[in-house]
């Protein structure tokens, strides 16, 4: 008769995902793991294989936990929804008292391109992202809010740098103004 685990392994992946979020998978030991989640590495090889695939699990709960088609994809005008959506990314870094910034971001910089799989996850991320921001562009000008002649593909680019930049300092340097005065002029470049 196989044993029943003595941990929910959700709420070990939600502990998981915190220490990764906050240190990055090096600075993460296996000891780490065992201390925070409080349970035997055992157990953690277990249910979630190594650390490297209890880091792609985390990272997969983080993406489904910041989803934002619900923010985008609403029905009437989209600029405002556009407006609301990057001044949400400035408020969570000036509230984020941890610093820890994005984690797609943050595995981007520590992962580079040295683990394919890992790679993969963050541009799927990015190119989701860039999905989005696209069609509501396409509805924003379609619906006369952004000028006929503006490419919503290219502005999607130009707002999936600029949110990936906003993180990077609210991380680093969270100025409330630097980063307000990034997503105003991102919102005057839209409509001109």
């Amino acid at each position: 008769m196989a044993r029943s685990k003595e941990f929910d392994p959700e709420v070990a992946l939600q502990k998981a995902l915190e220490l990764f979020w906050e240190r990055g998978y090096e600075a993460t030991s296996m000891a780490d793991l065992v201390e925070h989640l409080g349970i035997a590495r055992a157990s953690i090889y277990g249910t979630f294989g190594g650390k490297r695939e209890l880091y792609l699990k985390a990272l997969e709960r983080y993406l489904e936990q910041h989803n934002v088609v619900e923010r985008l994809s609403q029905p009437g005008p989209a600029l405002p929804a556009v407006r609301a959506f990057l001044d949400s990314y400035v408020a969570e870094c000036l509230a984020d008292e941890l610093r820890r910034g994005c984690m797609v971001v943050n595995t981007a910089v520590e992962f580079a391109t040295r683990d394919a799989a890992v790679s993969r996850k963050v541009t799927e991320s990015w190119a989701g992202l860039e999905a989005l921001l696209a069609a509501t562009l396409v509805r924003a000008r379609a619906q006369g809010e952004i000028p006929a002649g503006k490419d919503p593909h290219a502005l999607a680019r130009f707002l999936l740098v600029l949110l990936q930049g906003v993180k990077v300092l609210g991380r680093a340097d969270p100025d409330p103004r630097r980063l307000r005065d990034a997503v105003e002029q991102a919102m005057v470049a839209i409509q001109i």
